[in-house]
């Protein structure tokens, strides 16, 4: 049995939530912002990143309820557009990488402490990232093929 208290597990769990809220303004900014530059398939695809990462918030606020832990924070890092779609997805790229190492690293944890559930859902959530990561190096080699 875990114990709800445990501040590293709640670090994790506190930081992800940062950051996956951080994520879903990010993208809701980004297609906002194709959507300007009339790039309606970029607006699109941001759009459903945004809401990938917004049932990652949900996933973790659950997490965090089953455990006993508020889910707020007040670290949401800010937004990062670029000036272009392939600056954007460079930023995107960046935040996706960020996510990976700190999934892996609570995964880990989680491991150590014998949590399998939050385990099974840093693993979880590691794995969706992979993919997403996935998809903006496919996207990059597009922009790249088209200019």
């Amino acid at each position: 049995m875990v114990v709800a208290a445990d501040p590293r597990l709640r670090g994790h769990l506190l930081r992800a939530l940062g950051h996956e809220m951080g994520a879903v303004q990010q993208y809701l900014a980004q297609a906002s912002l194709a959507d300007m530059w009339e790039l309606g398939e970029y607006g699109r695809q941001f759009r459903r990143d945004a809401v990938d990462e917004l049932t990652h918030v949900e996933r973790l606020i659950q997490a965090m309820l089953v455990l006993g832990i508020a889910p707020n924070t007040n670290n949401i890092a800010p937004v990062r557009l670029g000036r272009s779609v392939q600056e954007m997805l460079l930023v995107d790229r960046e935040l996706e990488v960020e996510a990976i190492h700190a999934y892996d690293a609570a995964a880990l944890y989680c491991s150590r402490i014998g949590d399998r559930a939050t385990e099974g859902l840093f693993a979880g959530l590691l794995d969706e990232e992979l993919e997403h990561l996935g998809s903006i190096d496919d996207a990059l080699g597009r922009v790249a093929a088209s200019s």
